[in-house]
C-alpha cells in the first residue's frame, strides 16, 4: 500500500493518504482533493443548501465546493485560522446557534488560579 502526501485545494493542509483514498475523494469533489475538515464542511453545506433551494445534491455539492474554495482563499495565509474558524462554524450549526456571530466575552483568570 503506497502512501502519498497530498495538499488540500481549499485550505492547503497536507495529509498522507493512500492512492485509493485520494482517488475516492477526488471522485466526490470534481477531481479536487480536500482534507477531511474541508470535505465535511462542503458536504454539510451542500446538504443544507440542497434542502433550502430544493436542488439536486450534485448541483448543491458543486455550488458548496466553489463557495468553500472562495472562502478558503481568503485565509490561505494561515491555515490554522481556517481550521479553527471552520470548527467553530460547524459547532454553531450543529448546536442551532445561527444568530450568534460575536465570540463570547473573555474571562480573566485571577492570579491565584495561575
Amino acid at each position: 500500500m503506497e502512501v502519498e502526501s497530498v495538499q488540500c485545494e481549499c485550505c492547503g493542509l497536507r495529509e498522507d493518504c493512500t492512492q485509493e483514498y485520494i482517488r475516492g475523494v477526488r471522485a466526490n469533489f470534481e477531481g479536487k482533493w480536500l482534507c477531511g475538515l474541508c470535505s465535511e464542511a462542503v458536504r454539510d453545506e451542500a446538504i443544507r443548501s440542497g434542502r433550502r433551494k430544493d436542488q439536486q445534491l450534485h448541483h448543491a455539492m458543486d455550488e458548496a465546493l466553489q463557495e468553500h474554495i472562495t472562502f478558503c482563499t481568503k485565509f490561505r495565509a494561515n491555515p490554522a485560522v481556517l481550521v479553527a474558524d471552520g470548527m467553530r462554524q460547524m459547532l454553531r450549526r450543529r448546536s442551532g446557534d445561527h444568530l450568534s456571530t460575536t465570540p463570547s466575552k473573555n474571562f480573566r483568570r485571577s492570579s491565584s488560579t495561575l
